[in-house]
C-alpha cells in the first residue's frame, strides 16, 4: 500500500500520538561502535551523522545535544508523494511559535518538538481531525 496522498483526508485522519520520552538530535563522524539498536534515527550529511535517540543514551555516550525534545507520531499511512501536509501543520504550529522538526518515513510522518510545547503541539494538531 502506497499510503494516502488526499490532503483532506490526511488532515483529518493524522491522529497524532506522542511516544514517551525526551529525545535528542546529536552528530557522530561515524557509526563505528554504536548499537545501533539503541539509536532511534539516523541520517548521513556531508558534514557529519545525525542520530536521533533518547536522552539518556546520549548521555551514557557523552553525546552533546542542544534540546530536549518530544517525539509525536502522524498515525495515517501518508504517501511520500503526499502534498501540503508538513506545510500545513509547520505552519499551524509555527503561529504559536512552535519550532518542529520533522522526518517522513515510509508509513508515517515524526515530528519533533521542544519538550515544554509538547501540550500545545498535540492540542494544535488534534484541532485538524475536529
Amino acid at each position: 500500500m502506497s499510503g494516502e496522498k488526499d490532503l483532506q483526508k490526511l488532515l483529518k485522519n493524522m491522529k497524532p500520538e506522542h511516544k514517551l520520552g525526551n529525545y535528542v538530535f546529536c552528530k557522530v563522524d561515524k557509526l563505528e561502535g554504536l548499537n545501533l539498536d539503541e539509536v532511534d534515527m539516523f541520517f548521513r550529511e556531508e558534514e557529519a551523522i545525525t542520530l536521533i535517540l533518547r536522552k539518556e543514551i546520549a548521555e551514557r555516550l557523552h553525546l552533546e545535544y542542544s534540546i530536549v525534545m518530544s517525539w509525536i507520531t502522524l498515525s495515517v499511512h501518508s504517501s511520500l508523494e503526499a502534498v501540503g501536509l508538513t506545510a500545513a501543520f509547520s505552519k499551524a504550529l509555527s503561529q504559536h511559535e512552535i519550532s518542529c522538526n520533522v522526518v517522513a518515513a515510509f508509513y508515517h510522518d515524526h515530528i519533533f518538538v521542544d519538550k515544554d510545547d509538547t501540550e500545545k503541539a498535540m492540542e494544535i494538531l488534534n484541532s485538524f481531525s475536529n
